[in-house]
């Protein structure tokens, strides 16, 4: 190499170094600034469901964390998670949403966005284990029971939920693949309505959660026959887990987390999801959510991200199947 060259490489290698550092200098600087403005945790459900309590609690303590001004918007429907598949990839506008969002693009064929490729995980937020429950008047006594009636008459029973690719009819499709079993979905406008047809009479089975179901089989109106998870809930202590009850296959968990538009900076998302973590895992947002059968968790983008992939691949083939797409 001559002189010239030497020079020329030497001046390329500086400017190169040069603009490496100064990138990162506006990466830090971003974080430490960051947020600069109003942000927005948009809820793709209506107020008052767990998915809305848990943003608003989260907020609030963002909000005396950053010194900056966190809200809750509801946007209910796919419609909701759209808006922010397009909103600016800056940190404003964040995502607070359940694991049905994994199964909406194998039920949509016609989206506008993609639920996995336009997002980035931020962190999981919360879980919690399903519960199987029966008509309390009904001849259904125990699991036992359930299975056995409905593999001996394949078809005759059906199961209410919350509507096409809600939690509790994912946990009821995943617990009839696990069990071989033929049952009929009838979907209700919500939980509400779902858990009436149950206490009716009217559907064999259904899944709730502790936070929605609890008070209701408390005050036997409805039968609990099992619960997700390794162990049993300290709220309903004579209820076995599904291993317990003889179906140690079956485990479904709703999840709640925090997604971000895909191209938020790495630096951004990393900030929001380590503050997110320090506030679920402190004690009294602990003991708050956890009296009504909701576990705090959190988890890295990364490993957040691979479980968004693995449930939408494993819940996707599931509902492909069923709905014979």
């Amino acid at each position: 190499m001559n002189r010239r060259d030497f020079l020329t490489a030497a001046i390329l290698g500086a400017s190169t170094a040069f603009t490496s550092i100064s990138a990162l200098a506006q990466s830090a600087d971003s974080v430490l600034s960051y947020p600069t403005q109003l942000v927005r945790i948009v809820v793709p459900f209506s107020a008052g469901s767990m998915t809305d309590i848990l943003a608003r609690a989260i907020a609030e303590k963002l909000s005396v964390r950053w010194k900056q001004q966190v809200i809750v918007e509801n946007r209910p429907g796919i419609a909701g998670t759209a808006s922010i598949a397009k909103a600016p990839p800056d940190g404003t506008t964040i995502m607070l949403t359940s694991n049905g969002h994994t199964v909406i693009g194998a039920m949509n064929r016609t989206l506008n966005f993609d639920p996995l490729n336009d997002f980035v995980g931020v962190t999981q937020v919360a879980s919690m284990p399903s519960i199987l429950v029966a008509p309390p008047d009904g001849p259904t006594k125990s699991l036992k029971d359930l299975i056995e009636a409905a593999r001996s008459k394949p078809g005759a029973l059906n199961y209410s939920s919350a509507g096409l690719g809600s939690a509790t009819n994912i946990a009821a499709e995943v617990f009839r693949q696990a069990t071989k079993t033929e049952l009929v979905h009838v979907p209700y406008k919500g939980m509400p309505e779902s858990q009436t047809a149950i206490l009716r009479g009217d559907s064999a089975m259904g899944f709730t959660f502790f936070n929605v179901g609890g008070d209701l089989i408390q005050a036997g109106k409805m039968r609990a026959l099992a619960v997700t998870g390794t162990k049993r809930m300290p709220q309903l202590p004579d209820v076995p887990t599904f291993a317990e009850a003889g179906v140690p296959d079956f485990n479904y968990d709703a999840w709640f987390g925090v997604l971000a538009p895909a191209a938020t900076p790495k630096s951004i998302v990393d900030k929001v999801g380590k503050d997110i973590a320090e506030i679920v895992s402190a004690p009294d947002m602990k003991a708050r959510f956890e009296a009504q059968g909701v576990y705090l968790v959190s988890s890295s983008p990364q490993v957040f991200d691979r479980v968004l992939r693995s449930d939408a691949d494993r819940f996707g083939k599931l509902y492909q199947k069923t709905l014979g797409n």
